[in-house]
């Protein structure tokens, strides 16, 4: 079947699927890229902007968009259909119509059952602690490429960096929001005024994540500590922010002593691929003082606080021995529009390598390779793996099977 870009999403959707991709296959010339409408919970983040759309149609490829996908990072219909993509009506119509779905978060129970071995992936996953998603994921056959794993050249994670970035700062904006008495906290203003101590802030982990953490919270005035148990990354940190930054090496007995005095816990530790470490125990919570508020931005890879369990935009936080706990799994989707723009900015390569053909691209380059948590029924990733218990395959070993 000859495909043309100008024809009707009933011919495109029509046609038996794998008819659909007899002249698409992988590495074989243009392909279709699908982007669907985020599902999950006041997720309003979109997988490609107008702008990358015209540059994946630009290099030969036709482009898919769900009718009103990106209305809620503030991109129409039109600004799609004038970057030469075309509007389809329904998530079904991008899953048939498309060899390569670009989202943002991980897919949802009903997107999952419309993946087929025909189909790459691109997304956020975060595996790890997931069950349910890697089992569907591997019963699919696809081809399924994290952007959370995803590495550079330093060991760095580029595709998670932006919205770490956002969900740094955000945390901040969070936790002074939550301190707020009508909001259940501890009536603390996180800079205090003259005459009265700002908030203490603790900060879990100095990465991406904990360094804007850092930024806001120092911006706004507060009493700022972090620990973190990489000497590199304090020496770093103390360089940046100076003498209105405490430093501290990170042991058992530093966590618990500020923790437990701090009124705003930022959680922000992350082990690539990985469930994240339960640093700060359901015992040091309970020794906080009523109204103390954490947030858990460890939570799209378990959490990092033993009482932690996913919440959404819509219902943001619960309570645990009087202490506000926020731990939103998607934070950067409350600021759709700044996260789009970010992560597109850095995803936008890859998706195009992707495009010219998973298998090749994956392969030539070993930062992209390292994406690769799921093919063909089998667990690519090795920290997925240990963490699910599942058996690993070695991803060049797996797309050359």
């Amino acid at each position: 079947m000859q495909r043309t870009f100008s024809q009707s999403v009933s011919t495109v959707t029509s046609v038996p699927f794998n008819e659909s991709r007899s002249s698409t296959k992988l590495g074989e010339g243009a392909v279709i890229v699908g982007v669907p409408a985020e599902i999950k919970d006041a997720e309003r983040r979109v997988g490609l902007t107008p702008t990358s759309a015209r540059e994946v149609t630009h290099r030969g490829h036709d482009v898919l968009i769900e009718k009103g996908a990106g209305l809620g990072s503030g991109f129409t219909d039109t600004e799609y259909e004038n970057a030469g993509a075309k509007i389809v009506e329904t998530a079904e119509d991008v899953f048939t119509g498309a060899e390569m779905i670009i989202k943002v978060k991980e897919p949802q129970a009903i997107e999952r059952a419309r993946l087929t071995p025909d189909h790459t992936l691109f997304t956020y996953l975060h595996l790890a602690p997931d069950q349910a998603q890697t089992d569907d994921l591997v019963a699919s056959g696809c081809t399924a490429v994290a952007y959370e794993t995803v590495t550079d050249q330093k060991g760095r994670l580029p595709l998670l960096a932006p919205m770490s970035q956002v969900a740094g700062r955000m945390s901040i904006q969070a936790g002074a929001h939550h301190l707020e008495a009508p909001h259940g906290g501890s009536g603390v203003l996180l800079g205090g005024v003259p005459g009265v101590a700002p908030a203490k802030v603790v900060v879990i982990g100095g990465g991406v994540v904990g360094s804007n953490a850092i930024e806001m919270a120092v911006g706004m005035g507060a009493d700022v500590t972090v620990l973190d148990r990489s000497a590199e990354v304090l020496e770093s940190l103390n360089a940046r922010f100076g003498p209105v930054l405490r430093t501290i090496y990170s042991t058992a007995a530093a966590l618990d002593h500020y923790v437990v005095e701090a009124d705003l816990v930022i959680g922000a530790v992350l082990i690539p691929g990985a469930a994240a470490p339960k640093l700060v125990t359901r015992d040091m919570i309970s020794r906080m003082r009523p109204g103390s508020v954490v947030v858990d931005v460890a939570i799209d890879q378990g959490g990092s606080f033993e009482t932690s369990k996913a919440t959404t935009h819509s219902d943001p936080v619960y309570i645990v021995d009087d202490v506000v706990h926020y731990c939103v799994a998607n934070m950067p989707g409350g600021v759709p529009r700044t996260s789009t723009l970010a992560l597109n900015n850095a995803t936008l390569p890859f998706t195009l390598a992707l495009a010219a053909g998973p298998k090749q691209a994956l392969l030539a380059d070993q930062h992209l390779l390292n994406g690769l948590n799921v093919h063909r029924g089998m667990i690519t990733d090795e920290a997925v793996a240990e963490a699910l218990d599942m058996t690993y395959v070695d991803p060049a070993e797996a797309l050359n099977n």
